[in-house]
């Protein structure tokens, strides 16, 4: 059995007598890193979802709330957000907090029976093939209506473009909304480090590797099994 400790930072509001955590690099091994910024970026933007971790009065929390993603902010970029008013979180983490935001691209079960070596040798095991990326940074309160309609008017624009009659903030009473709006907090996270991982057989032989792809891809998993055939051709 494997054990995983995940140590975090966090200069959210906690008690005197309480640990530290300090942040560590995930683990990555050479041949699952994700060096290329474009391809970091594009998970972000792909799955917006991501989880805020961080370290409060009550111990470890995580929050799982869709970003906005700047990447010509600063060095490494920006993450923007809103949280509900009644969520503890932004007041616990108020101005400079560390914090982790996790997002998690596409990921799958493989089986070994997908390896054609596995039938020779018998030599291959279950594993799991995905992408994630982790975010450090440093999250800033923008408890500010313009800002929070700002934000939510943004997300509504991206989200709702595939809609036959896109939903506008205009749609609704400007009371409701001004109520809608106050019962928000904005977020930003300033990224101070960006790290990814892709899982994707490359430790396997290409033979392995692209049946298992065209494996996931029979079975309409195609995003990972695009990005595993993907793995293979970067590799030649």
């Amino acid at each position: 059995m494997n054990w995983i400790f995940i140590y975090i930072q966090s200069d959210c509001k906690i008690a005197r007598s309480e640990p530290i955590f300090r942040t560590q690099p995930m683990y990555i091994p050479p041949h699952f890193a994700i060096n290329n910024p474009h391809d970091l970026h594009a998970i972000v933007r792909e799955h917006p979802l991501g989880a805020l971790v961080t370290m409060g009065p009550d111990g470890l929390d995580a929050n799982h709330i869709p970003f906005e993603f700047d990447a010509a902010f600063g060095e490494h970029g920006l993450l923007t957000a809103h949280v509900a008013r009644a969520n503890p979180v932004w007041q616990q983490c108020k101005d400079g907090g560390a914090v982790l935001v996790i997002f998690r691209g596409n990921e799958s079960y493989i089986s070994p029976n997908w390896y054609p070596s596995k039938h020779e040798t018998h030599r291959q095991v279950p594993t799991w093939n995905y992408e994630v990326v982790h975010i450090h940074g440093r999250l800033t309160v923008m408890d500010e209506e313009k800002f929070v309609r700002g934000v939510v008017a943004r997300l509504t624009r991206e989200y709702e473009v595939t809609e036959p009659r896109p939903w506008r903030m205009g749609d609704s009473p400007p009371d409701y909304i001004e109520q809608m709006l106050k019962a928000v907090v904005g977020i930003q996270v300033e990224i101070k480090r960006i790290e990814g991982k892709a899982k994707l057989s490359q430790n396997r032989e290409e033979r392995d590797r692209l049946n298992a792809a065209d494996t996931l891809l029979a079975r309409g998993e195609e995003s990972l099994g695009r990005a595993m055939r993907d793995a293979v051709k970067v590799a030649k």
